[in-house]
């Protein structure tokens, strides 16, 4: 999952819905609240981290900090250096996990069917979209949290990109190398009021409406294989920062078909073929585990 955040366009939470913690990740998030608090001020930790499935997260957690520091670089340098064979190959995994996710449905229905087509078209609608300009307003900021962290949530939308989208994502980049309070305090109050609610509300839509939420999930992923489609060209414009480097900001894409005459694009091709392989070996290793549990 952290590894994920590097890759535009792919979201820590497309990768926890392909290996199927999605839900439990959900539920655990989900369980911080007034009752974690008192447990927490009762001083009742061994019930307290039970309640937080506390194993689950901190395991996660654990694997996300190690990428960070470890793959996470080695994906940068890749795609500074190598992009349209590392898109080629994250193009092939998550097309295949389409597949597998959509798997999942148990019964495909009308309502599923126009919930696939509805994700798909919120998540190419929003590759689409125009930034709009920055807004320093508190309430602006704060809704900006809200949407950030939700978009982090919901498999194959990425957050970073919607910020863009929004106008803050330099904004929210200066202030964090600055430490601006102004911009920091509301955009964490929306993080957290953002992360809780939307945990809970996907709990409940998932426990009633199973079906249909992993058909508009299955099509947020679908739709963001638009800006993972690895024969583009990226239109970026240059962000300075106080203090720091000029760094370039995506602003869009251009997408073009491939060139059979290339190499690369016989190397695309199979590093695409590749990823779907993959995907194919997780999953079978996946439900081999099961098996034998």
């Amino acid at each position: 999952m952290g590894a994920a955040n590097v890759i535009p366009g792919v979201s820590g939470g497309t990768i926890a819905l392909i290996t199927g913690i999605y839900e439990r990740l959900i539920n655990a998030i989900k369980s911080f609240d007034h009752n974690a608090l008192k447990l927490l001020f009762n001083r009742q930790w061994r019930t307290l981290w039970s309640t937080i499935d506390g194993s689950f997260l901190s395991t996660l957690f654990a694997g996300i900090a190690v990428s960070i520091v470890s793959l996470a670089k080695i994906l940068e340098y890749l795609l500074a250096h190598h992009n349209q064979l590392t898109m080629a190959f994250f193009f092939g995994l998550i097309l295949v996990s389409v597949y597998f996710v959509g798997k999942t449905v148990h019964q495909w229905s009308i309502s599923t069917w126009l919930m696939l087509l509805l994700g798909t078209a919120v998540a190419i609608g929003i590759a689409l979209l125009a930034p709009a300009s920055e807004n320093t307003a508190p309430y602006y900021v704060f809704i900006c949290g809200i949407v950030a962290i939700c978009s982090m949530i919901l498999p194959g939308l990425s957050g970073s990109f919607v910020l863009i989208l929004m106008g803050n994502y330099a904004l929210i980049l200066t202030a964090i190398g600055t430490a601006n309070l102004q911009i920091l305090v509301p955009l964490a109050l929306g993080c957290a009021f953002g992360m809780i609610l939307f945990s809970h509300l996907l709990a409940w839509i998932f426990k009633h409406y199973h079906d249909q939420t992993i058909a508009l999930m299955t099509g947020f992923i679908t739709g963001s294989l638009a800006v993972i489609w690895p024969w583009k060209k990226t239109l970026t414009e240059l962000l300075t920062r106080e203090g720091k480097p000029p760094r370039e900001l995506v602003t869009g894409y251009e997408w073009y078909l491939p060139s059979f005459s290339s190499s690369t694009t016989w190397l695309s091709l199979l590093l695409i073929v590749a990823g779907g392989l993959m995907l194919f070996s997780m999953e079978k290793f996946s439900r081999r585990d099961e098996n034998q549990k």
